[in-house]
This record gives structure tokens, C-alpha cells and sequence, in this order.
């Protein structure tokens, strides 16, 4: 969809429909083969997942309200972001399937907004009603739609950034999801003390109203892909243009051929972000209790790690991108989080210092430990690597989420911490382990960009130079094979004068006798 392919298909000239008619030309905004479409197109995209991020964090951003309105403990609260990850233990293999084969991108990312706004509603209908177990079943429905949404996300962005664009529109569309995340913790109490006052109390009809109101930036995000799928259906029937695809192929078989630096990569991957999301969800009443933060100031540090990350994203990932070096940056990252949490289980100090070096190493981490799995695996196992390595992440958050609500019900915020602080040690053992596993297979996955891109160089000389000479060992086996008696005896007539019909071959004996044989 560059500028360049204006050249080739003029929507200007044929397409009635547009308004533009034979002749007239387009305006700039109206014409899909232009920068300034595209723009709009990634205003939508961007808009696209906003309501999702908001609305996943909402238990966190309400948790003492949920807690005292539902009249539940914390293990029962955890169980909001545990049924959230559940079926996305599964759907992280099939999404991808379903929006290539079964839905289309188009129809699928509008299918997957109508469940997170179900599902969004429904909780708030649950809180509404006083049923927790209706709050459970809204975060199920919801998470069905949240994490495919994701990949209808990217799938848009590749259909129509490819390029050198495609990074920094990857770098927007993560800086507005954590945009939505932030103004999430930071509006959503307002709302619901502005409900108070006006109801005159608070309660589950309080709480069911705010969520409720919450619900609103799903509906719109819904309408951003009503509009996305049509602005792409008609950027295909005007440029000829395929709907975007995911290109995920995934094969369950190939989980056995599996590395030992691949099974590390998982194991960084699930005992950093069970650290990180549980400890969001319940961070709002830790600042309370033990810094004596006001809920309005709780709020405000809890998103810290999401207004970090929306800003450092995109430049660590340009840094990582330049410098290499993946494993030493997954290492800063842990140790950063590491020394976060235990400045938050065993100091005073001020809660600012930590959050702001969580948010960091948040980011640092996903930038850095993300494509080493495009790294150690092959081309046609990445889907399937990928598809697991989120699964096991969503299997581990769901475990750990109930986990940590048990913990803190029994034992309290410190016991809590050593146990998120224990989960960060085992990340950075396997980091560790991975550091000298890669190291003894030649450190691949901890070389520089620059030393990365003279291998890439190398090994495709070395594969052409393999396929010429494959080329040139059957070109010369077909020289030294013996021919057949039929071609001997054929060769032999044809030196004698003998008259050979057409279809005879010399040189071609074998399907010589094939067509006599037919």
C-alpha cells in the first residue's frame, strides 16, 4: 500500500462509487493508495484495542470497592483476572486459525470486539445484580475476545504498514493500549465516588453503574472496527488489495523439537510477568496500607508502570533493535524488577523509585525477550512457538493470580512480595542458565545487530552456494545415467538411416516410451 502503487491503480479514475467519478480526481483522505488514508486507517487501528486494555484492569483500578461492595475476599477478587486467562490458554493456538481460515480479519475482529463488549457487559450486569458468579462469566466471555483482538491488531497493521513503517506503528498501537490501561486506573474511582454522590451511597448498584460506564469505551472500540472493516473492504475492491492474514502456522507436533534456550525463553516469560500483572491487580490497597497513599494517589503510582512503558516501548525497542545483545538486556530487566520488589517488601523508601524502575524493566524486558524466540526457532515453528509460549503465560497467570490473592488473604502484602520476588529469582535463573546454554552453542542469541547481520549474510551465501551445487550434482548424474535399452536400440537405428517416428527420443528416452506404453 506504498504511494508508489498509485502508479498501478488509480482509484481515482475507476471507481463511480467513491464520488470521485471517471476523470475527477480523489481527495488525498479518500484514496487508499495514499499516506494520508493510511494515517486515518491507523487512527482507527490504534483505537481499536483501547477498550479492551481499558476495561482488563478495571478489578484493579476498583479493587477496594469490588472487595467491600461484593463483599468478597481477595483470593474470590483474583479470580476476576484468573477467568480472564483461561480460555486464552487455549484460544492463543486457534485465534490466528480462526481469523486466516474460519472468519476472515474483517468479520473476526468485529466477532472478537462483540465479545469483550459482552463480556464487559455482563460483568457489569453481574455487579449490577449482586451475582459474583455473573462477574466471573463477563471476565470469561471477555477474555475469549481480548487477546485475539490483539492479533486482528497486528494482522491490520501488516496488511497495511508493511515496510519500514511497520515498527513504529507496532510502537503507537502498544503506547495507546497502555494509554487506555492508564487513564483506566486513573478515572475509573472518580467515577465511581461521582456515582456515590449521585445514587447517595455506595454498594453493588454503584459499582455495576461505574462499570457500566466503563463498558462505553468497548462499544467504541466496536465502532472503530465496524469502520476498519470497511475502510479495508473497500481499499481491496479499489486497489485489488488481499485481506490481511496472520501467516500463524501452527503444529502441535512441533512442540517436541523444542530446544533446551527455547523451554528457558517460556520458563523468563511466566516467572517475570506472574510478577508484574498479579502485583498491578492488587498493588492499589498496598500503597494504602503501607505508604498511608490517599486512593487518588494509589491509583496514580499503580499506572505508573503503564505510563512508562507507553513512551519507552518504542525507543528500548529501537535501542534493542541496534545494539543486540537480547540476553544481557533480559538480564538488566529481571535483576531491575528484582531490586524493585524487594525495595517494596523491605524498605520505606519512597514507592516512586521502585514503580519507575518496574516500569523500565517492563518494558526493557518485552522488547529484548520476545523475538529471541524468532532466534532458536525455525521460520515455520515460529506460530507455533509463539502460540505456546502465551499460552503457558495466560496458564501461569491464571494460576498465580488465584495464588496470590490465597497468600495475601493468609499471610499478607509482605509474605506476597517474597513470594513475587521469588517468582523474578527463577526468571533470573533461567536467565542465567540461557546465558551459558547459548554460550557453549556459539552465543547466537546474545551477538550485536551488526554481528547478527553479517551471520544472516553468510548463511544465505552458504545456502545458495548449497542449492548450486546440488544443482550441479544432478545435472551431472543426469549426463552419467546409463540409458535404456529402448534408447540404445533407438540411437542405434537412428545412426543406421533408419526412419524414427516424431515422438521418438534419443535423448529423452524414458518419456519416449511412457507415450509408446500409452
Amino acid at each position: 500500500l506504498d504511494e508508489d502503487n498509485s502508479e498501478v491503480a488509480d482509484p481515482s479514475l475507476s471507481d463511480d462509487r467513491d464520488g470521485s467519478g471517471p476523470g475527477r480526481r480523489m481527495p488525498s483522505i479518500c484514496d487508499p493508495s495514499t499516506l494520508l488514508h493510511r494515517i486515518v486507517v491507523l487512527i482507527f487501528m490504534c483505537f481499536l484495542g483501547f477498550g479492551s486494555y481499558f476495561c482488563y484492569d478495571n478489578p484493579a483500578a476498583l479493587q477496594t470497592q469490588v472487595i467491600q461492595d461484593m463483599q468478597l475476599n481477595t483470593s474470590k477478587f483474583m479470580q476476576l483476572y484468573a477467568w480472564y486467562s483461561w480460555p486464552n490458554v487455549v484460544l492463543c493456538f486457534f485465534g490466528g486459525f480462526l481469523l486466516d481460515r474460519v472468519f476472515g480479519i474483517r468479520l473476526g475482529t468485529i466477532i472478537f470486539s462483540l465479545f469483550v463488549c459482552f463480556g464487559q457487559v455482563i460483568f457489569a450486569a453481574g455487579a449490577l445484580c449482586n451475582a459474583f458468579w455473573l462477574m466471573e462469566l463477563g471476565r470469561f466471555v471477555f477474555g475469549i475476545g481480548g487477546e485475539s483482538l490483539a492479533v486482528a491488531q497486528n494482522t491490520y497493521a501488516v496488511s497495511w504498514f508493511k515496510g519500514k513503517e511497520l515498527n513504529l506503528v507496532f510502537g503507537l498501537q502498544l503506547s495507546m493500549a497502555r494509554l487506555g490501561s492508564t487513564v483506566n486506573m486513573n478515572i475509573m474511582g472518580w467515577i465511581y465516588s461521582r456515582i456515590a454522590a449521585l445514587v447517595g451511597s455506595s454498594g453493588h448498584t454503584t459499582l455495576g453503574i461505574t462499570l457500566m460506564i466503563g463498558s462505553a469505551t468497548c462499544i467504541f472500540s466496536l465502532i472503530c472496527a465496524l469502520i476498519l472493516g470497511y475502510l479495508d473492504k473497500r481499499a481491496e475492491r479499489i486497489l485489488n488489495k488481499e485481506q490481511g492474514k496472520t501467516g500463524e502456522v501452527i503444529k502441535l507436533t512441533d512442540v517436541k523439537d523444542f530446544s533446551l534456550s527455547l523451554w528457558l525463553i517460556f520458563l523468563i516469560c511466566v516467572g517475570y510477568y506472574v510478577a508484574v500483572f498479579p502485583f498491578i491487580g492488587l498493588g492499589q490497597v498496598f500503597f494504602i496500607e503501607k505508604f498511608n497513599f490517599s486512593p487518588a494517589q494509589a491509583r496514580a503510582i499503580n499506572s505508573i508502570v503503564y505510563i512508562i512503558s507507553a513512551p519507552a516501548s518504542p525507543i528500548l525497542g529501537f535501542l534493542v533493535d541496534r545494539v543486540g545483545k537480547n540476553v544481557i538486556w533480559v538480564l538488566c530487566a529481571v535483576l531491575t524488577t528484582l531490586a524493585a520488589h524487594l525495595m517494596l517488601a523491605f524498605t520505606f523508601w519512597n514507592p516512586w523509585i521502585a514503580m519507575c524502575l518496574l516500569g523500565l524493566s517492563y518494558s526493557l524486558l518485552a522488547c529484548a525477550l520476545w523475538p529471541m524466540v524468532a532466534f532458536v526457532v525455525p521460520e515455520h515453528q515460529l506460530g507455533t512457538a509463539y502460540g505456546f509460549m502465551q499460552s503457558i503465560q495466560n496458564l501461569g497467570l491464571a494460576l498465580i493470580s488465584i495464588a496470590a490473592g490465597s497468600i495475601l488473604d493468609s499471610r499478607g502484602y509482605l509474605f506476597l512480595e517474597v513470594f513475587f520476588s521469588s517468582c523474578v529469582c527463577l526468571a533470573l535463573i533461567a536467565v542465567v542458565v540461557l546465558y551459558f546454554v547459548d554460550f557453549l552453542r556459539g552465543g547466537e542469541l546474545n551477538l550485536s545487530a551488526s554481528q547478527r547481520g553479517k551471520l544472516k549474510e553468510v548463511s544465505a551465501a552458504e545456502t545458495e552456494k548449497r542449492v548450486h551445487v546440488h544443482q550441479q550434482k544432478d545435472e551431472d548424474l543426469a549426463r552419467l545415467k546409463p540409458m535404456s535399452a529402448f534408447g540404445l536400440r533407438n540411437r542405434y537405428l537412428s545412426r543406421l538411416g533408419a526412419q524414427l517416428p516424431d515422438h521418438y527420443c534419443t535423448h529423452l528416452s524414458s518419456l519416449a516410451h511412457r507415450s509408446v506404453l500409452k
